[in-house]
């Protein structure tokens, strides 16, 4: 399956499991050769840390051997998700889970569960 990835989403907010994913993504990418996509979906959940500050962190660690593309969205986290994914034609989509409780999802998150569910592609969530 490693050698079907060519391009993978990573959806990022500057959580701890979404550092998380980043890293997870980075890894897998290497090891591929894959492109990579990282949104960052502007919410209630993030509003405290601006999408620059997050891609500079990731563009940081960024091997120069990598292709990857920033893309800002606002909207419905998990709609917003899904349609890069297909508009970029993904293979895979990489995030961390928020995990906030039960009443915002109760293993994954719900943003992270909904985009498990809707999703056409595989879907790893990273904790």
């Amino acid at each position: 399956m490693m050698s079907d990835i060519k391009k993978i989403l990573v959806p990022v907010d500057g959580s701890v499991n979404g550092c998380k994913a980043v890293d997870e993504a980075l890894s897998i990418a290497e090891k591929c050769g894959a492109e990579l996509d990282f949104v960052y979906v502007a919410s209630n959940i993030n509003k405290d840390i601006p999408s620059h500050i997050i891609f500079d962190r990731i563009w940081e660690k960024l091997p120069e051997s990598l292709t990857a593309r920033k893309h800002v969205k606002s909207g419905h986290v998990a709609k917003c998700i899904l349609e890069l994914a297909d508009e970029e034609k993904a293979d895979i989509i990489i995030m961390g889970s928020r995990g906030l409780g039960l009443l915002k999802g109760v293993f994954i998150g719900s943003v992270s569960q909904k985009v498990v569910e809707e999703s056409k592609i595989p879907v790893m969530v990273v904790k």
